[in-house]
């Protein structure tokens, strides 16, 4: 593709739909990291692509669908006394051979079923923009009075229960706010490259700066930093975008281990002076 199509009107919904969500995941990702339930990521955008195959196949719309299964998902997970990286494996399993069975079933499936496992962001509608701004706005606004209560729950999980204050508010509001940006990420990325955005950030920025807020801050500059990056580059050489942005993640996931070994060598040398 030529460098002019980077200024191209067409690609401006896109652009800004898919920025938004790159700043709201990364922000999710990172509350996913600190609860330690970011497999749930996966586990949640498999089911989401299978429920916007089967809504697909039975012609209604795929965002309603998306959004019923991965409810669906969720509301069968709070009901399990203890949920563990093994559920989220079976959601992972569960979604995939769905969404391509599902697939065996339509004409065209398999293009379908691709559609929603990579990702079609150049094709982002209005729709898509405006529920990726809603979602950003939500996020945004509900994060100075959530993230002090899912921090409290994480580290003192007696504390509510203790003070007989009521933790249905605010885990309701986290599970739909997951949910919401699973289903935009799945439907709108696909399955792989909104996971590799809800994961990979967090994992970045929890190592390279210390503290929740800085975290959180690191967490979303380098998302959006490799989103910036994905979009030009599958841009200028003609790719798809999902691949691309899952790369650019992997590729920025490496600044961890540089970070961590220039951590081990500054112990070591701090170590060195205080030998007893």
């Amino acid at each position: 593709m030529s460098e002019w199509l980077l200024f191209d009107p067409m690609f401006r919904v896109p652009f800004l739909t898919g920025l938004a969500l790159a700043l709201a995941l990364s922000l999710v990702g990172a509350w996913l990291r600190m609860r330690n339930e970011w497999l749930a990521a996966l586990g949640l955008s498999q089911i989401a692509a299978a429920g916007a195959m089967a809504a697909v196949w039975l012609h209604g719309p795929a965002l309603l669908g998306a959004f019923i299964a991965a409810a669906i998902a969720m509301l069968a997970r709070t009901t399990l006394p203890r949920i563990g990286n093994n559920h989220y494996a079976l959601m992972i399993l569960i979604g995939w051979s769905a969404t391509l069975m599902i697939g065996s079933m339509m004409d065209h499936g398999n293009v379908a079923g691709e559609t929603f496992l990579r990702g079609q962001l150049y094709f982002a509608s209005t729709q898509h923009l405006v529920t990726a701004l809603i979602l950003l706005t939500v996020v945004a606004v509900t994060y100075r009075w959530l993230s002090p209560r899912l921090l409290t729950a994480r580290f003192f999980p007696d504390y509510h229960q203790a003070n007989r204050i009521p933790v249905w508010p605010y885990r309701t509001c986290f599970a739909l706010i997951v949910i919401t940006a699973v289903v935009i990420g799945t439907t709108t990325m696909g399955a792989f490259p909104a996971f590799a955005m809800l994961f990979v950030p967090s994992w970045v920025g929890f190592v390279i700066v210390d503290g929740w807020q800085r975290s959180v801050i690191a967490s979303m500059l380098v998302g959006t930093a490799a989103y910036l990056i994905a979009f030009v580059v599958a841009m200028l050489l003609d790719q798809p975008f999902g691949p691309m942005l899952t790369i650019v993640l992997v590729l920025a996931g490496t600044l961890r281990f540089f970070t961590a070994r220039r951590r081990r060598i500054k112990t070591i040398a701090v170590d060195d002076l205080h030998p007893y």
